[in-house]
């Protein structure tokens, strides 16, 4: 998918300028998110940790300050990840991630335009269970890199595909004694259909 995400943004680099979005429009997207975690996700009681994977179904709202300038929220369904340690299962955990990121749309003279954004991240953890005793992960915030490209189907739809990076690095205690951070830092990789109104 960030293979396409790429292919799609050169293309779009290469079509001619033309009228851009309009202050005061608004969209809505509907589609699905894949939270993939880096490959290295710190070090928890001694031992490396790694955290799994999810994909669930996302929405955003974005709403046009400016021309070509929205302000968008990201919002999804609760993912669910598993942490190992050393490779053997030490927990699950759900997490909210809602985003607000400031998005600059670039307008093009064919049906593709690309935009990059900025913003912050909260990320809200809880059901989070270990058979080694009472694990939690505290809640994070940090920044949030937005990079995508909107295919037009119609003057009012769209299909989108997007990336972010989220900085997420949260401390972790087991049975109330601190045993180090988990750094998730994931690559968001989404598609969407995206609605203006």
């Amino acid at each position: 998918m960030k293979t396409a995400l790429l292919a799609l943004l050169a293309t779009a680099a290469l079509a001619a300028p033309a009228a851009a979005q309009s202050a005061g429009e608004m969209t809505l997207g509907f589609g699905f998110a894949l939270v993939s975690p880096k490959d290295d996700n710190g070090t928890l009681a001694g031992a490396g940790a790694t955290v799994s994977d999810n994909s669930r179904p996302s929405i955003t709202f974005e709403y046009f300050l400016r021309d070509n300038l929205g302000l968008e929220v990201l919002g999804a369904l609760p993912f669910k990840h598993s942490v190992f340690l050393n490779g053997g299962f030490a927990g699950e955990t759900k997490q909210l991630p809602p985003t607000l990121s400031l998005n600059y749309h670039i307008p093009t003279g064919g049906k593709l335009t690309p935009f990059v954004g900025l913003g912050v991240n909260y990320t809200k953890f809880f059901e989070t269970s270990s058979p080694l005793g009472d694990l939690k992960i505290d809640d994070s915030f940090g920044l949030a890199a937005h990079l995508g490209v909107d295919y037009a189907i119609s003057d009012k739809a769209a299909l989108r595909l997007d990336l972010r990076y989220v900085d997420i690095d949260s401390d972790v205690t087991l049975n109330g004694a601190p045993i180090g951070k988990v750094e998730i830092d994931p690559l968001v990789t989404s598609i969407s259909y995206v609605i203006k109104f």
